[in-house]
């Protein structure tokens, strides 16, 4: 077996943490390939690696003295270099940084640094072969992250290495010119590399014990849960939970290499596996609960709108003339609500308004504002009869006002509309109702 471990700006915050990760590396002999984060928090007030990264080269290309901010960030790397004992220096790598800073490397440069150097450390602590990212990932001429030709590339590289340490969060264009990808992207570089070398697992280790049902902040102690599908995962993160980077998926979901997402300060847990598919009944009927507020409804009124054909495309062609995205739009015989982001629309709601009156003549339009949007996903509501009447049901019983329910054809999530003063306790209504009262 092979698996691909990627680990976590706070898992390797500082040296103690280091030795966690090595500890835990060196415990199953199938993890041969490693992703490492730039460091992070080692306390609550401390400032990332990253961060540290950013604010100096911002001196840097004003033309501003940056030195005593660089020698801060070696100092970081050097309190992990001492507190494992090794002899590396990385004197040789900020005299190349000093450089590049001065010449204007870019935005880029200055934050892969945080990974790069981190990753020379881990692998001179493991004893891997270390590979730089800049070499096996490569990014179009438009930006565009390269998937096939990357795969092409780093499988041939890692080929015959036994084990080796790959950073996370960058690669480069085909000139060398180093290209990050968005916050959190070692997630996506765990993925890649996991597609490439044919992984049987791909480990994601960060300071959490993987999924909860639930927000911590909304629900005391949320239950874990054990296992979760792709799709599943891809509905809950786009309602706003976010453990793993929602780009991280797509490499290993097409090869059908599961995820494990695990706990570097509690190695003995399980975690929570997301999968491709699973005969593995969930414990509760739903997986998982997630949501966000601020959004508005955009009600459209108009006798016999259901025999009108294209009606839905014009009112729709409104926003979209706008630059506005939908969430959702359920509908009845004579009337159709658009649900959208509310700081997004807010400013451009009369012309939007005119707009659909002009392309669709509608009998009336009505917005209602200060909306919140909750999903409630599980593969286990197909086969359970009086899901949404248990939903309805609890939030009755909480008081709560549903302005909106609606439920995908594939049964594997119901969306809820309320008002954004209910979000908490319509949240804390479905979870009593499908995880404590099971207890």
């Amino acid at each position: 077996m092979k698996k691909v471990v990627k680990f976590g700006g706070s898992s390797l915050a500082s040296a103690e943490q280091f030795k966690k990760v090595g500890a835990i590396i060196h415990a199953d002999k199938e993890r041969k390939f490693v992703v490492p984060s730039a460091p992070g928090k080692r306390f609550s007030d401390d400032t990332k690696v990253t961060d540290m990264l950013y604010a100096c080269y911002d001196l840097a290309e004003a033309g501003k003295d940056f030195k005593e901010q660089l020698k801060a960030i070696q100092a970081r790397y050097q309190e992990i270099i001492d507190g494992l004992s090794l002899t590396l220096s990385l004197d040789d790598e900020f005299k190349i940084i000093e450089k590049n800073f001065k010449n204007k490397a870019g935005n880029n440069y200055a934050a892969s640094r945080g990974e790069y150097l981190n990753g020379i450390i881990m692998a001179n602590y493991l004893g891997y072969e270390f590979v730089d990212a800049a070499t096996v990932i490569l990014f179009d001429e438009n930006g565009e992250y390269n998937a096939e030709k990357t795969n092409e590339l780093m499988r041939e590289r890692l080929a015959n290495v036994d084990a080796a340490v790959i950073p996370g969060f960058y690669g480069a264009y085909a000139d060398g010119t180093v290209k990050t990808f968005s916050r959190g992207g070692s997630d996506i570089t765990g993925s890649i590399v996991a597609r490439a070398v044919k992984a049987d697992v791909y480990e994601n280790w960060t300071d959490v014990s993987g999924f909860l049902i639930a927000d911590p902040r909304i629900i005391y102690k949320p239950q874990g849960i054990e296992t979760i599908t792709y799709r599943e995962l891809r509905e809950l993160s786009y309602m706003g939970a976010t453990v793993l980077h929602e780009d991280a998926i797509f490499p290993v979901r097409r090869e059908g290499i599961p995820i494990n997402i695990r706990n570097t300060n509690a190695p003995e847990d399980n975690g929570t596996w997301i999968v491709e598919s699973t005969c593995q009944k969930p414990k509760y009927i739903i997986t998982g609960i997630a949501g966000k507020k601020g959004f508005c409804a955009v009600n459209i009124e108009k006798d016999m709108m259901n025999s009108e054909i294209g009606f839905g495309r014009k009112v729709l062609q409104a926003f979209e003339d706008y630059g506005i995205s939908f969430e959702h739009v359920p509908s009845g015989i004579d009337t159709m609500t658009v649900f959208v982001h509310q700081d997004e629309f807010m400013h451009k709601e009369q012309k939007v308004v005119s707009a659909i009156h002009r392309l669709a003549d509608p009998d009336s339009i009505d917005i209602e504002a200060d909306l919140a949007l909750i999903a409630v996903v599980g593969r286990g509501m197909k086969s359970t009869r009086g899901t949404a009447g248990r939903i309805f049901s609890a939030l009755a019983h909480a008081n709560v006002n549903v302005k909106m329910i609606d439920q995908g054809s594939s049964e594997l999530n119901i969306i809820i509309g309320v008002a954004n003063a209910d979000f908490e306790t319509a949240i804390k209504a479905i979870y009593d109702i499908f995880v404590l009262s099971q207890l």
